[in-house]
């Protein structure tokens, strides 16, 4: 079982980060203008700012940010303000010892996918795929609030992953499993493939989304998954959307799922609404639940922090 982080309270701190690519800092002040007005205090990385062509810092900038504030003590979650790209390049410099001794609240998605997961293998913390920073301002969604607030307060369960009214999960290939829920983002884990920080699927709930990636594209990065062991080893399969993914040759992701992801035989459910889409679930990687695709169910059968 993953060690699980201490829950936010009203009044914590948050630690902002910026792990990938930059943003600009108007953008960024406006955030962290919204979440402070959430009653939420904030302390930034010294490399917040940070511009260095499209990442922001040097890696070893970045994962400096990072572990300060995991061995800061007044530091209750961290919060990264995006994804974009380069957040692999982090992983050589962080100290896993250091940060499974002093577990904390990390949530995110898109690149941070990589980070999340790399976290929870080796650390052993349970970490969350939701809201980034650049998620607090006006017009997200209150369903994306309730989810990420639910996920890093509460520790009530079982608790069943549910969408938005109007958007039901699909169960696809009959069955019924149990096990840590990990993955994220697709490209992101294309990306760890052949590294030390490769994902490890054995037993778990498998989950994927993705963004902006014609069809045609998104079928050889479910290829490569499956060349690579990662359907076959998964307890079951979880699928978010494929937000703006263009059909390609009249091949859509529906037509992807049906013709390629249904054969595998494995459970599965898709449709969540995670990641990219404007509807964002709180997925905890590392948690323990159960996919019954014959209820069309996803159920967390322990929280995703402690008290």
């Amino acid at each position: 079982m993953a060690i699980k982080p201490l829950a936010l309270q009203r009044g914590d701190t948050i630690g902002i980060v910026t792990l990938g690519s930059p943003l600009a800092a108007e953008r960024i002040n406006a955030c962290i203008a919204y979440l402070q007005s959430m009653g939420l205090q904030v302390l930034l990385g010294r490399y917040v700012y940070a511009e260095n062509g499209f990442l922001a810092g040097s890696d070893q900038q970045r994962a400096e940010d990072l572990m300060s504030m995991f061995t800061n003590p007044r530091v209750k979650m961290i919060l990264p303000v995006r994804g974009g790209v380069g957040v692999e390049g982090i992983l050589p410099y962080l100290d896993y010892s250091v940060i499974k001794a002093n577990p904390k609240l990390i949530s995110g998605y898109s690149d941070i996918t990589i980070l999340l997961n790399v976290l929870y293998q080796y650390a052993d913390i349970v970490t969350l795929h939701s809201l980034l920073l650049l998620d607090f301002r006006a017009n997200t969604p209150p369903y994306n609030f309730e989810q990420f607030f639910t996920a890093t307060s509460s520790t009530a369960v079982p608790r069943p992953l549910v969408n938005p009214p109007g958007m039901p999960l699909t169960g696809k290939v009959p069955g019924s499993a149990t096990g840590p829920i990990v993955g994220g983002n697709i490209t992101s884990l294309i990306g760890s493939l052949g590294t030390p920080y490769e994902i490890d699927t054995a037993g778990k709930i498998f989950f994927i989304e993705e963004t902006h990636e014609p069809i045609n594209r998104v079928y050889r990065y479910v290829e490569q998954l499956k060349l690579a062991g990662k359907f076959s080893d998964a307890s079951a399969i979880l699928m978010g959307e494929c937000n703006e993914c263009a059909d390609a040759y009249g091949v859509s992701y529906e037509d992807l799922i049906n013709e390629v992801m249904v054969p595998l035989g494995k459970p599965l459910i898709t449709n969540l609404a995670s990641g990219h889409g404007r509807y964002k679930a709180a997925v905890p990687i590392g948690v323990v639940a159960n996919l019954n695709s014959h209820t069309q169910t996803v159920t967390l059968l322990e929280p995703a922090v402690r008290y």
